[in-house]
């Protein structure tokens, strides 16, 4: 693989926001969000868990706005840690895990024991319910006493289908607009790393754990309404819980240890 000095990686992680923002025209407004929970709870100093953290999206902005913050990224994706390592070289204030949530380990790989906020994005629903379960019990012990979690996610409402189908129309004709313009989605934007000299063996690695993304490697969203998620969280074992945003489709559920 190429010097890191020698890739613009930066442009890497701006193409996977372009693309994420295909799907979720409204992501800065949860990311915003649940940077305002962070500030509100725990202050503008947090050391932070990026949880499932791809490119590092989430913590490219907590730095952005909170300059004396600390970051731990995790994932296991190696493509997207190769492209959040070599945009964050040399950054001090940011370190990568390599790590399976799904591993009842993982949590030792960490490097610190407890964070004062743990912020996940659209990356959650790869999990059964069972492995969620699992894993928001092992983030009441990551997360310090009076510190948060905030997870934003795909948590649809069941239970009005009229106006889900009206948004998933919607949604799709501003999706296929927006590829008509040449914007990229999921599997475009994979076949693009995977034709890069730079990514192509990280990308192959990838392949290789998650699947193709032409090959329909993203599967049935294991998606679940908010209350579950609530429900889920205070037994848990976290002291507060609640919805902090919404839309149509998604939520950020905050949770208060």
């Amino acid at each position: 693989m190429a010097e890191t000095l020698a890739v613009d990686w930066g442009a890497w992680q701006r193409s996977w926001d372009r693309q994420q923002e295909w799907y979720l025209p409204d992501r800065e407004e949860r990311f915003r969000v649940m940077l305002d929970a962070v500030e509100a709870v725990v202050g503008p100093r947090p050391r932070v868990l990026d949880l499932a953290c791809g490119t590092g999206s989430i913590s490219d902005r907590l730095l952005s706005r909170f300059p004396e913050a600390t970051s731990t990224g995790v994932d296991l994706d190696p493509a997207l840690l190769t492209i959040a390592r070599g945009h964050f070289a040399g950054e001090p204030r940011v370190e990568f895990v390599t790590a399976d949530l799904r591993d009842p380990d993982w949590t030792a790989r960490l490097p610190h024991r407890d964070y004062d906020a743990v912020l996940t994005a659209t990356a959650l629903h790869w999990l059964s319910a069972d492995e969620l379960r699992v894993l928001y019990g092992q983030l009441a012990g990551v997360v310090r006493d009076g510190g948060i979690l905030v997870n934003a996610d795909h948590m649809p409402d069941e239970s009005s289908p009229r106006l889900n189908a009206a948004d998933r129309a919607y949604r799709h004709a501003r999706q296929e607009r927006a590829k008509r313009d040449g914007a990229q989605d999921w599997a475009d934007w994979w076949r693009t790393a995977a034709q890069d000299p730079v990514l192509a063996d990280v990308v192959a690695e990838r392949f290789g754990i998650f699947g193709n993304p032409a090959e329909g490697d993203h599967g049935e969203d294991k998606v679940h309404p908010a209350a579950w998620h609530l429900d889920t969280l205070r037994a848990a074992g976290f002291g507060e819980v609640r919805t902090a945003w919404c839309s149509l489709t998604d939520a950020a559920v905050l949770a208060l240890k």
